[in-house]
């Protein structure tokens, strides 16, 4: 849905895919203090998602474009992509939040949970950076940041759908930014550690102690924490890219 208004010129725009909480939320609400206008997605959260756009806009002055649908759809994600950027404007800056969990055993796991999973956390990553990278290369610039998790690195038992896919995250940011840096476009990842979002609730208070107790820093990392290392890449030099930038409190 479009709102009536259309962004300033001098503002740079940063499409956020999963922005209604967690990890999405925190990044949305630091680019919005940094200026940023905002085009942000979720796929069932639409109250929660509008309730928090319209607070950003009060607090912050920006403008936002709110994006509900389903983002592992590749037919949806073009219907709503062309739609927000010829009303709103094209993203300078792309970041890849949306992700799934699923905590269970591979051999107990449905075909329908697999796709699932690696639709959301990788197949989306693929269809939104497709349809920003064309206004990225006429532009020539752009930034394109994919939330990953140190799981994609060293794997986790109980959840290998998930790490599979965040995996394949890690290897599409490098292959990507090898693509697109001779048009000064740079994709980066954030390798993200355990964050305290709603993924983990499921976890017992007991299970999170122990968790804890691995991690070097004592705790989770916060989403704010995440949206100001996201934050940071936006601005970085132009020369970073291809680079996974792991958060994890010294955990691995």
């Amino acid at each position: 849905m479009c709102q009536p208004n259309a962004p300033s010129i001098q503002r740079k725009i940063a499409f956020i895919t999963g922005a209604s909480r967690g990890i999405g939320r925190g990044i949305a609400l630091e680019f919005a203090k940094a200026g940023y206008d905002l085009i942000l997605n979720c796929h069932k959260s639409k109250n929660l998602l509008e309730d928090f756009i319209t607070n950003l806009r009060k607090t912050y002055h920006i403008q936002c474009y709110s994006m509900i649908g389903d983002i592992s759809n590749p037919v949806k994600v073009k219907e709503m992509c062309s739609m927000a950027f010829a009303e709103f404007g094209t993203p300078d800056i792309l970041i890849n939040n949306t992700g799934i969990a699923y905590f269970g055993l591979l051999h107990e796991m449905v075909t329908e949970d697999w796709q699932q999973t690696l639709n959301t956390n990788l197949s989306s990553a693929f269809y939104c950076s497709r349809e920003v990278i064309p206004s990225m290369l006429k532009k020539h610039r752009g930034r394109i940041i994919n939330i990953s998790s140190v799981w994609g690195n060293s794997g986790a038992s109980y959840e290998v759908a998930y790490s599979a896919s965040k995996g394949g995250v890690n290897t599409f940011t490098k292959a990507l930014a090898k693509e697109l840096a001779p048009s000064n476009i740079q994709v980066n990842a954030i390798s993200c550690g355990v964050i305290d979002t709603e993924m983990n609730e499921q976890l017992s208070p007991d299970e999170r102690q122990a968790l804890v107790e691995e991690i070097p820093a004592c705790r989770f990392g916060t989403p704010k924490e995440v949206g100001e290392l996201a934050l940071l890449l936006a601005s970085a030099p132009d020369y970073l890219t291809g680079q996974i930038i792991t958060m994890d409190g010294g955990l691995l």
